[in-house]
């Protein structure tokens, strides 16, 4: 039986994606095995190798959203899962969001981001 979860996201680009969890200081493989429980694994496009026996990965479907997939109570082993998530969106939200102000020639504009939760 697989302890695997697969959880809806609204992150589309995988570039950024990468980006911010190298922020966060987490180490990123690209199509490489999510670890889960008792040696299980599930192939991902991105995988972000967190400390310990198990990943996050993230897989991309047909209309190019990105599913989370993990064996979340095995991340709840080791991390926080709900903050380990909650910074990784939020890194994301914030590097998409620059990515799109640079993308439209607003370089120079002054970018005021105000984060609230």
């Amino acid at each position: 039986m697989s302890h695997f979860s697969t959880l809806r996201t609204k992150i589309t680009d995988a570039e950024i994606l990468k980006n911010s969890l190298r922020d966060l200081g987490i180490t990123v493989k690209s199509e490489a095995d999510v670890r889960g429980y008792n040696g299980q694994r599930v192939r991902a496009d991105l995988v972000a190798v967190l400390e310990g026996e198990y990943d996050l990965g993230w897989s991309r479907n047909s209309d190019g959203t990105f599913d989370l997939i993990a064996d979340l109570w095995g991340v709840a082993k080791k991390h926080n899962q709900t903050e380990l998530i909650n910074s990784i969106n939020q890194k994301y939200a914030v590097n998409k969001t620059l990515s799109e102000v640079k993308q439209r020639g607003l370089q120079n504009a002054n970018v005021k981001l105000v984060v609230q939760s």
